[in-house]
């Protein structure tokens, strides 16, 4: 296992693969889209003004960040009117490098603690998917109102307005004012805000509902179809599908693998496809799981600082547990919505597997770096900086075109959601099957991740089939891309 971080406990940090995690944590996801629970007010206590503030996150850059050499060497906090526009322009040389793509940022600590500990969130609990203009759910969580609803994978939202008198088709609303205009009908991120909405499927037709945003517990390996063994003809293949990275993961995780293990199951998919990362030590638990066959001295992963941070690199070996598989073949299934945390898993796994495993679907977004988080705890604020780089057992890293770059097999498929998740009949789902069985493919090609951009949130432009994101995406929206 990876060593305690003492000197970033020390000042209440908290490392992310990308996403976020409580104090003391070490996180890796990071990307965007969804509601979340009301934070607990900030204070209005001397050291919290907007440019007290702004002085703390610059020492905190100048100190921990991964890439000093872009920092300004002078930056005026009063040409900033809030201290996210100030953090962004700090970070604009890495961010136009694609080494930091907004993956340092302020949030709130009472927010990301609700997410990360318990997956805690509001919404109407769907993850959107926009394929030109129009509109359609990629995913819906259970116990929200999405779901009750009657909406699921595959529905389409066709016009949306706060009583049936003011319905306005999406197409309409896209052409007024683009994906903002569209992420502002969706509402404000607080539970109790309703939304009517025209939808259409094929299993109910076309129909008005009326749904709000509740708080709900987000459950990061589905009930209906986030673990199974799939019966491919008589080939039987384990099947995780994980949303997020958090340390509720930890027991479904730990199940899914039980079972493939009871039935002698050695061939998995891993589905991330929408999984924008979280913390690392339940990214090091998948490796663990994946992992029967390897020994304690086998690297997982290399953690690595700045130079002046060097003290605090470290590397994470596999350490077998009780569920643990010997896979003879993975078939991970991304896109360039999968970022951090699952990337991680990936690349760490390619040195013992090879071309065993593959890459499914499209290239990922492509974040080989990962968070601290330092608390400013009077003001409420969670600095995430981006601290250290990611490395497998052979330093692979630095895929910041997305993981196509270090796979040695992968296979170019769709994101089918005429059918759910791990259905086999589902474009990448059987891509996967296929690659398992020894079919041939064709490969996924070099396009990258950052031309394509992960959500419609980071171009402000819709893309032929993104995930939706808010401009200002939640601490649940980074890590789970299209959630609303």
């Amino acid at each position: 296992m990876r060593r305690t971080l003492s000197a970033l406990i020390a000042l209440s940090l908290a490392a992310c693969s990308g996403g976020g995690g409580g104090t003391g944590t070490v996180t890796g996801g990071g990307s965007g889209g969804g509601a979340s629970p009301t934070p607990t007010p900030t204070p209005t206590t001397a050291g919290c003004t907007l440019r007290e503030r702004q002085d703390w996150a610059a020492a905190q850059l100048n100190e921990w960040y991964l890439f000093p050499e872009t920092l300004p060497a002078s930056l005026n906090p009063a040409l900033y009117s809030d201290l996210s526009s100030y953090v962004d322009g700090l970070t604009a040389t890495a961010r136009a490098q694609g080494r930091d793509r907004y993956f340092t940022y302020v949030t709130s600590i009472a927010e990301e603690n609700a997410y990360y500990n318990s997956g805690a969130s509001a919404g109407f609990g769907f993850r959107l998917y926009l394929n030109g203009n129009r509109l359609y759910s990629a995913e819906t969580f259970e116990g929200t109102t999405a779901l009750t609803a009657g909406i699921d994978r595959g529905t389409e939202i066709q016009a949306i307005g706060t009583t049936t008198a003011n319905l306005r088709n999406v197409s309409d609303i896209l052409a007024s004012g683009g994906t903002a205009a569209l992420t502002e009908a969706l509402g404000p991120n607080t539970a109790g805000t309703s939304r009517t909405m025209r939808v259409s499927d094929t299993a109910a037709g076309t129909r008005v509902v009326t749904i709000a945003k509740t708080d709900y517990t987000l459950t990061p390996v589905s009930s209906r179809y986030g673990a199974k063994i799939i019966d491919d003809g008589g080939h039987h293949v384990g099947y995780v599908n994980l949303r997020t990275f958090i340390n509720t993961a930890e027991t479904p995780l730990r199940n899914a693998f039980a079972q493939f293990k009871a039935a002698g199951v050695t061939e998995v998919i891993v589905d991330v496809r929408y999984n924008g990362g979280g913390l690392v030590s339940i990214a090091e638990l998948m490796g663990n799981l994946l992992g029967a066959n390897r020994s304690t001295s086998d690297v997982f992963d290399y953690m690595t600082f700045r130079p002046s941070k060097s003290v605090e690199n470290s590397t994470a070996y596999f350490a077998p547990q009780s569920q643990s598989i010997a896979p003879t073949r993975i078939a991970f299934i991304g896109t360039s919505s999968t970022a951090s945390a699952s990337e991680l898993v990936a690349a760490a796994m390619v040195p013992y597997l090879g071309t065993n495993l593959a890459l499914v679907g499209s290239n990922t977004y492509g974040k080989p770096v990962g968070q601290i988080a330092i608390d400013r705890t009077a003001c409420d604020d969670r600095f995430r900086i981006i601290a250290f780089a990611l490395e497998n057992r052979d330093h692979q890293g630095a895929y910041f075109t997305g993981l196509n770059s270090v796979v040695k097999a992968s296979c170019r498929a769709s994101d089918d959601i005429a059918y759910p998740m791990g259905d086999a009949r589902e474009a990448s789902t059987r891509a996967a099957l296929d690659f398992i069985q020894g079919k041939s493919c064709t490969a996924i090609s070099a396009v990258t991740a950052t031309a394509s951009a992960r959500t419609t949130g980071e171009t402000g432009a819709p893309q032929a089939n993104a995930l939706l994101a808010p401009a200002e995406p939640s601490v649940a929206q980074r890590d789970l891309p299209g959630m609303f």
